[in-house]
């Protein structure tokens, strides 16, 4: 098949994205799937690109999988936290940007504590922009892994009923969730306390209920989300306890989704507050899959976004036994090489790491 041109620089939310380029995204997010489980889990695809990891707040996840997708595509990393950067000492983001900028990094992956970070950024800077959190506005890598583990694990997006339940308000990733599963047919239905639930959300396409048992009735898909406390300067509810009891997720409402219906949680979970232990390890959960399908969607974008430049520079360069072009692209520009036979280093001579 015919590679279609991915033309985007940054990647700054679902709502930019159109249906066609999501689906484009996790398809290759799902051809990624196999490197990291290979006995070498590395391919110089993007050898020679620097990848610079600017978080402003904690992650773990998010973190994490962009910097191992990253070195398994063979770029350079630089993670930086807020409190190890000169921002402590009064620097503006944009001048941190832009004195990161001076070191010609190709990437630059950011998670910020106010929503439009990532878009501030993006008009001040010549390095392509991920956007790894942003505030209460979006994430949009989370959404894009959530969808690939929904197509993986129900075969279809379009038709299916996501209930998300929990901190709608401000959950960036309930935000983005609701952006791309409806742009791709989902009918979703959020619920949780009514002072965590925002007036403007059924404008965003989805339908909204308090009462949790008629949102998670016949459910494909039932998302926990955990209450956003570092977002609020007082609870929304009187108590976690609370909170909990009424809306807390466990085997009983499990009981009135649909008999195959699959758990997902975004992460970190506060087992026995949005989710039980039941649900959060049982065999409906697929929240681990979720953070496998993490590391496979953000290696899609980092090649998404420089692969184009990768080729055009292999397909400049001429053959010699002494300088082979990368596996990535032997076989009709296909973003992945054949798996590794015994041997074989991938492209790389001796490296084993």
């Amino acid at each position: 098949m015919k590679e279609k041109p991915f033309t985007i620089k940054h990647v700054l939310d679902i709502a930019s994205l159109s249906p066609d380029q999501i689906t484009y995204i996790l398809d290759t997010a799902e051809s990624f799937k196999e490197i990291s489980t290979r006995s070498i889990k590395k391919v110089p695809t993007l050898r020679g690109k620097t990848v610079i990891n600017l978080f402003f707040e904690p992650s773990t996840r998010t973190r994490a999988s962009f910097e191992i997708a990253a070195k398994r595509l063979s770029a350079d990393t630089l993670s930086i936290s807020a409190s190890t950067s000169s921002v402590v000492k009064g620097e503006t983001l944009i001048d941190t940007a832009r004195n990161l900028e001076a070191m010609q990094p190709d990437v630059i992956v950011l998670r910020h504590s106010l929503s439009g970070a990532p878009h501030l950024l993006s008009r001040h800077v010549r390095a392509s922009v991920i956007n790894a959190g942003d505030g209460t506005h979006e994430h949009p890598t989370q959404a894009l892994l959530d969808l690939l583990t929904v197509r993986e694990k129900k075969g279809k997006i379009k038709g299916l009923k996501l209930a998300i339940m929990g901190d709608i308000t401000h959950s960036r990733v309930a935000h983005s969730n609701i952006l791309g599963f409806t742009k791709m047919g989902a009918n979703v239905v959020v619920s949780g306390p009514a002072t965590m639930i925002p007036p403007y959300i059924e404008k965003l396409g989805a339908k909204v209920t308090l009462s949790i048992k008629e949102a998670v009735q016949g459910a494909d898909v039932i998302m926990a989300l955990r209450i956003q406390l570092e977002r609020q300067n007082k609870l929304s509810f009187p108590s976690i306890r609370e909170y909990a009891t009424y809306f807390g997720l466990n085997t009983q409402h499990l009981a009135l989704a649909a008999p195959d219906a699959i758990v997902m949680h975004p992460g970190p979970i506060n087992r026995g507050v949005e989710i039980s232990p039941e649900l959060a390890d049982g065999p409906h959960s697929v929240i681990l899959d979720q953070v496998t399908n993490g590391v496979a969607v953000r290696m899609a974008l980092l090649y998404l976004l420089l692969g184009s430049e990768t080729r055009m520079s292999h397909g400049d360069t001429k053959k010699d036994e002494k300088n082979p072009p990368s596996p990535p692209f032997t076989k009709g520009g296909h973003p992945l090489s054949p798996p590794l036979k015994k041997g074989d280093t991938g492209g790389f001579s001796g490296e084993s790491q």
